[in-house]
């Protein structure tokens, strides 16, 4: 079975700290890159994050911190990136150790902003890692629930299968299933779409509409991201597997869905500005829809949901207005 070698960890958030629990669970040693001096001091002492998921207790023995990435990176066989994509570009800024002999994980549900690069594409292009060389970690998941250790599953897609089960030996446990996928490029955009849907969800909760309507909504959603991922990325997949239908499920309807609290809030009038500022973690589908919206131009896949969510956030359009518009185009 292929080696993942020495782990490293790129972000220090709720997802991030999450894995990191995950990974300990097999007494693995990490190399934790935190960016915020305070945060990686209070880990090095007390063991747990102070501002995320802060219940989870890490043995600090087998925890290497530093706010040095090149040390990191140098020290490590596989990268794991867990940081919101928004933020991925400012990580890296000052990394002068090449990553294309690297293993690189993308724990991101989210695309790199302006450039329209999922993040393994932007590893490639950017990095030179090669693309038999980056793996991908998706839902149906969130971090709250693993640090409860309640049940859930994640899918891991690469290339070559063999990493795919290294990583998936290194993930199983009592509270956390794996199943392995081929999909990487299907699998990311399935991550970065959820979001933006989940957050169409919380908009049309915020304006009230209810429990039958967001049904309808999900499924016109979920063959939306078909025809998209199709189109992008053309090969046989189900598109009801847990890495597509579960994950959009789990966004769209948790309590935890950090998108779906944003979409309510615009649906209740709030601005972009406000929850931005209000909020202490990143929605992914605020940066996703515009992304998403640019990409398309290139291949006009109907998309009639994730289109009304562009003109909400970036046009400005009214969100009750934009919807009402909308339910005349579902099934």
């Amino acid at each position: 079975m292929f080696n993942l070698g020495r782990i490293g960890i790129i972000g220090s958030g709720s997802w991030a700290t999450a894995n990191a629990k995950i990974i300990q669970e097999k007494q693995v040693s990490i190399n934790w890159f935190i960016h915020e001096p305070d945060v990686a001091e209070h880990l090095k002492t007390h063991g747990h994050n102070p501002n995320y998921l802060s219940d989870i207790v890490f043995n600090t023995g087998l925890l290497n911190i530093s706010g040095n990435i090149n040390e990191v990176v140098e020290n490590s066989d596989t990268i794991f990136l867990i940081i919101p994509s928004a933020y991925l570009k400012f990580a890296l800024e000052k990394l002068t150790v090449p990553l294309k002999n690297k293993t690189i994980v993308s724990a991101i549900k989210g695309i790199i902003p302006d450039d329209n690069l999922l993040v393994g594409e932007f590893m490639n292009k950017v990095y030179d890692v090669p693309y038999n060389s980056i793996g991908i970690i998706t839902g149906p998941c969130h971090a709250e629930e693993i640090a409860l250790e309640r049940l859930s599953y994640l899918t891991i897609a690469f290339e070559e299968q063999e990493k795919a089960k290294a990583l998936a030996e290194l993930y199983n446990n009592r509270y956390v299933n794996t199943t392995l996928s081929d999909d990487i490029l299907g699998t990311e955009y399935a991550a970065v779409l959820k979001n933006i849907y989940a957050l169409g969800a919380g908009i049309c909760h915020g304006l009230g509409f209810g429990d039958n309507f967001q049904a309808v909504l999900i499924s016109n959603a979920i063959r939306e991201m078909k025809r998209f991922t199709d189109a992008v990325h053309p090969i046989i997949r189900d598109i009801k597997d847990s890495a597509y239908l579960g994950d959009l499920l789990v966004t769209a309807y948790s309590q935890f869905s950090r998108n779906r609290y944003f979409g309510n809030m615009i649906g209740k009038g709030y601005s972009v500005k406000y929850i931005k500022s209000e909020m202490n973690m990143v929605a992914e589908g605020y940066y996703a829809s515009k992304c998403i919206f640019e990409i398309n131009q290139k291949f006009g896949v109907d998309m009639p949901i994730a289109n009304s969510i562009y003109s909400i956030l970036y046009e400005k359009k009214s969100p009750k207005r934009i919807i009402s518009n909308l339910t005349s185009r579902l099934t």
